[in-house]
């Protein structure tokens, strides 16, 4: 084969890979952006979905349009807002303990009197078989929050048992609910601290 031909054939080739190669990213990116509305969509029915999980009830605004971003203890927190006749009456936001293995990351509710509505977790990295006992599809523990604040139990009370308070242990792993129950004590302290805020009320930051 003559170079020139050789030249010819190489060239051909690096253009027809370079074409392909265009067609499949503007391919792609056509594709993500028709799919993206879908993913956006499918990602806020979960997260309402998780939100009524500690939010029980019907409330007449949206909540994810319905928020207010405050400074906690470490760091931003984003709290939705449920409202009835124009009143703020629940917020949801996240708390974070420290577990056995990392970080247990929750959310939840809060009515405007500042009792707790419901408590999941949303995400952790505990023991299987023993600090995952936290996630109501391993047992009843996480339910023990509902219904309680500030003042009931006791403000000294709201640890597990080994430590003199309430909340129940689990054998072999009293780290896990420790940090739950910190990050949840955590949570109605940071609640009463920015309660003016939170309830959208004259004086507080909107």
């Amino acid at each position: 084969m003559k170079l020139e031909e050789l030249r010819g054939k190489l060239v051909y080739q690096g253009l027809l890979l370079g074409g392909a190669a265009l067609l499949t990213s503007a391919l792609l990116s056509f594709f993500s952006q028709a799919t993206e509305a879908d993913i956006k969509a499918a990602e806020a029915a979960d997260l309402k979905q998780s939100l009524a999980q500690v939010l029980p009830g019907e409330y007449e605004n949206d909540l994810l349009k319905d928020t207010v971003t405050l400074t906690g203890k470490k760091g931003e927190v984003l709290v939705y807002r449920g409202r009835r006749a124009g009143k703020v009456e629940a917020v949801v936001y996240q708390v974070i303990g420290n577990g056995y293995a990392g970080n247990i990351v929750c959310v939840m509710g809060v009515s405007r009197e500042g009792k707790i509505l419901g408590v999941r977790v949303i995400s952790h990295k505990e023991t299987p078989g023993l600090g995952d006992k936290i996630e109501p599809a391993k047992g009843d523990w996480i339910h023990s929050f509902e219904g309680k604040w500030l003042g009931e139990p006791a403000a000294d009370k709201w640890a597990v048992k080994k430590d003199g308070g309430v909340f129940d242990q689990f054998a072999g792993a009293t780290i896990t609910p420790r940090g739950v129950v910190n990050a949840v004590k955590g949570g109605l302290e940071f609640f009463e601290g920015n309660k003016s805020a939170l309830l959208d009320e004259a004086g507080g930051v909107k």
